[in-house]
């Protein structure tokens, strides 16, 4: 029996790589780099699958190339932002993510990117390394406290409310905003508000939102300015959700007072961007979800996805679940 033809876009972990290997007629892009555009387009003709990473542009121009046997795409992230899900359906194809599983890594990170930043680790630890520390002083690496302030979480979706679960743990006040919100789980005190009193409110403002038109660039020069000069910003959503020119202008001229970002545009960020002058913003690799249980999951989930579309059988995390109607 011909086995179906896949690209997967990068080397998946386990039992995701053993599951698509055993099913499919898989070709596997070896190297760490993501495959070029140019190189996406030259392999995707005539194949029954594609699983992608959320670096992997998936436009309506690459699901044309791929020609009419294509049957499914499996992007091995939660965030679909890199596929164009409407073309997909308008192929009848169904689009896969991983939704879920990378919860609680990410809002781990959250919350360690957030004391790190309170508390001014990065700069603490260069200190140490460059010889600047000399003394102990009342004045040194002065930071943010945590009990008794204010958490705003923008975007209350799992994500949103695993990052409150752990904040009341810091005693947080927590505030949250969200265009379609859960109930804040038992236990978890959290007060819905509107955006604009959550930025003038919080000393903390952490984002968990999708990346939308109507989030795009949601933390300008105007969402900055209502801020608190003592706020720190944590993005670990997605990089276009902040007008990255209108964070170094707030950073350098102290209008908050620090940020901490896991993602980026571009990405990966250019060493030359000027976020890496300032001492007041941590960035990090996009490492959200790095632990090896999530990433392992991750791939399991993103491989069954894969195999389900080529069976013809519905995805079991499918992001346009439209295309089965009849």
């Amino acid at each position: 029996m011909t086995k179906p033809k896949v690209f997967v876009t990068r080397r998946l972990l386990e039992p995701g790589l053993s599951l698509v290997q055993e099913f499919c007629d898989a070709e596997i892009w070896p190297d760490p780099l993501p495959p070029s555009r140019e190189e996406l387009l030259r392999r995707v003709p005539g194949l029954d699958g594609l699983l992608t990473l959320l670096t992997d542009r998936v436009d309506a121009a690459l699901l044309e190339a791929a020609g009419p046997g294509l049957k499914v795409v499996s992007n091995c992230a939660v965030g679909v932002d890199n596929v164009d899900v409407a073309a997909a359906t308008a192929r009848g194809l169904p689009v896969g993510n991983t939704p879920g599983v990378l919860t609680e890594a990410t809002a781990d990170m959250a919350f360690a990117l957030l004391m790190a930043a309170a508390r001014r680790l990065p700069e603490g630890e260069r200190e140490v390394r460059t010889g600047g520390w000399k003394t102990w002083s009342l004045d040194y690496l002065l930071g943010a406290d945590f009990a008794g302030a204010t958490l705003g979480i923008v975007g209350f979706g799992r994500i949103g409310r695993a990052v409150a679960r752990r904040a009341m743990g810091f005693g947080l006040r927590i505030l949250f905003t969200d265009p379609a919100p859960a109930s804040p789980e038992p236990g978890v005190e959290a007060t819905p508000v509107d955006f604009d009193t959550l930025l003038r409110q919080s000393d903390f403002v952490s984002l968990h939102c999708p990346l939308t038109e109507t989030t795009r660039g949601l933390m300008n020069a105007a969402a900055f300015a209502r801020m608190k000069t003592t706020a720190i910003l944590v993005n670990t959503s997605r990089g276009p959700v902040v007008d990255q020119a209108a964070l170094y202008e707030a950073l350098k001229s102290h209008r908050i007072f620090a940020a901490a970002l896991d993602v980026t545009v571009p990405e990966p960020l250019p060493t030359d961007s000027p976020l890496l002058t300032l001492e007041n913003c941590l960035i990090v690799p996009h490492i959200a979800s790095a632990s090896r249980r999530t990433r392992s999951e991750m791939s399991r989930m993103a491989a069954e996805n894969l195999i389900a579309g080529l069976k013809g059988e519905m995805l079991p995390n499918c992001v346009n679940p439209e295309v089965y109607k009849e």
